[in-house]
């Protein structure tokens, strides 16, 4: 694609964002984006974000697990920046009137010591450059219209990134068993889905390491002090009413926040 309609695939999308307006699939209305071009999207727009104001942070992983694959209808992963503007403080009230077609999903985050940079990156050098992991919720939410979005869609959209909580119990990653740790959604006091770490990709560290040396394709290195979201455990919910969400790991700790709705 030119350099033009690139620019032009991303002020659309920031404006969609700004307005909370979704927008026709940028596919259809530019059949050129791929996923190659569409990473040069995301990279348009956190250009324009930072030079705003805002800070890069880290990086997510999305759609790793079957379950949002088949929800979704992606056969592959999408991925995106994180910028410090979508994160929200544990126990906050998010407006749901700030997000287009939310969904809330869980899983662990981890914050880096060391960098990473790919190709080769072994799941042995993710634990080693890891510093601690902390239990997350992302709430994605799409710029596209009813989520008909293929994979340039998606990643163009920066990973239909929303919001990211980090929850306040740090761990060690020696002292999770990452590869089987059953996560909880309650909305309001009740249990609405249960995943497992496992479908992170059979471990999330694991999922780390892939994102590390698919990003290695761009020139990506992930540097200390970062965050990387490997990607939910479960099925994303709908977000679409006000009240208390609460995500836990098993021993590993809760992470809650509340939606509002205003009422005319």
């Amino acid at each position: 694609m030119l350099t033009t309609e690139l620019h032009d695939v991303a002020a659309t999308l920031r404006t969609a964002r700004a307005n909370g307006a979704p927008i026709t699939a940028p596919t259809k209305t530019w059949p050129g984006l791929d996923a190659d071009s569409a990473f040069a999207v995301q990279r348009i727009n956190v250009e324009h974000a930072v030079a705003e104001g805002d800070r890069l942070v880290g990086y997510k992983l999305g759609n790793i697990a079957k379950v949002m694959q088949e929800a979704f209808g992606l056969g592959q992963p999408d991925y995106g920046f994180l910028l410090a503007g979508i994160f929200a403080y544990e126990g906050a009230t998010l407006d749901r009137s700030d997000y287009i077609e939310p969904f809330v999903e869980l899983e662990p985050a981890f914050v880096l010591k060391s960098s990473l940079r790919g190709p080769n990156v072994t799941v042995a050098d993710v634990i080693n450059a890891i510093d601690y992991a902390l239990p997350a919720i992302e709430i994605i939410d799409s710029r596209v219209q009813n989520w008909a979005i293929d994979l340039p869609d998606t990643l163009a959209d920066n990973g239909s990134t929303g919001a990211v909580i980090l929850g306040g119990t740090p761990r060690r990653v020696t002292d999770l068993t990452l590869r089987n740790m059953r996560g909880t959604l309650r909305f309001n006091g009740h249990e609405v889905i249960t995943g497992n770490t496992r479908n992170i990709l059979g471990n999330p560290l694991a999922a780390v390491a892939w994102l590390v040396n698919r990003l290695a394709a761009y020139e990506v290195e992930f540097e200390a002090g970062q965050v990387i979201l490997p990607g939910s455990c479960l099925q994303a919910v709908p977000m679409n009413q006000a009240g208390r969400w609460v995500g836990e790991f098993e021993g590993f700790g809760a992470i809650e926040f509340d939606v509002s709705i205003a009422t005319n």
